[in-house]
Formats: structure tokens, sequence, C-alpha cells
């Protein structure tokens, strides 16, 4: 059973919720009902959004992959916890903030740290399995 995958999804996807709810409320109070134009605080918003989107999904499916080959427990923890913090300082930075480069750069690096650690934790499963 993926455990540890159904638990990070879990919380991703309370971390969406949020995100997706924020966009909805900038919506509303700048009266802008589709698309992407509007004031910049929607349009970071909805950037935030898309951009959790974007990332979330594959390296979700990489550590699903990772869990069910039976990875170690401390390389999923790893980058879910990566995953986790990177998307909720990434979101952070485009939800409440006007502007915090080090906190975008530091979340997109910690994204990437989980996508690179189940990936290549996948290779290496799958290689030993393979061969």
């Amino acid at each position: 059973m993926p455990v540890l995958t159904a638990f990070y999804g879990g919380l991703l996807a309370l971390l969406f919720l949020g995100l997706s709810l924020n966009v909805i409320r900038l919506r509303y109070h700048y009266r802008v009902a589709f698309g992407y134009e509007g004031p910049l605080p929607l349009q970071r918003a909805i950037r935030g959004q898309a951009n959790f989107a974007e990332y979330v999904p594959l390296t979700l499916l990489l550590l699903l992959c990772l869990e069910l080959l039976g990875g170690p427990a401390w390389a999923l923890h790893g980058a879910g916890l990566c995953l986790l913090a990177g998307r909720l300082a990434h979101g952070i930075c485009f939800a409440c903030l006007e502007s915090a480069a080090p906190l975008r750069m530091g979340g997109m690096l910690l994204t990437f740290a989980s996508l690179a650690i189940a990936a290549i934790g996948n290779l290496v499963m799958a290689t030993s399995r393979m061969f």
C-alpha cells in the first residue's frame, strides 16, 4: 500500500485547495470571471496555483512509483517533505507577498530537489530489477 504517497498527496491537495480558494477570492474581489487578465495580485495568485499544478502531479506520480517499487522510506519522506515545503514556500510567495525572490527561489529549489530524488530513486530501483 502506498501509504507515504497518500499522506503527502493529501497534504498537497489541501495546499492546492488553499491556493485555489485564494484565486477564487481574488477573482471575486477584482470582478474578473475568467482568464489571466486583471490586477497583479490576481495574476500572481493564478500563476502560483498553475505552477503548483505543473510540478506536483509528476512528482507525486514518481513518488508513487518509487513507493510501489519498494524504495526506502527515507527517500520517500525526503522527496515528500521537500515537495511540500517547496510548494508551501512558493505558494506563500505568490499568494501572500508582493515580491519575495528568496522564498520563490527556495521553493523552486526544494521542488527540484524533490523531483530529482524521486526521479533518481525510480531509476535506481527500476534498473536494479531490470537486469
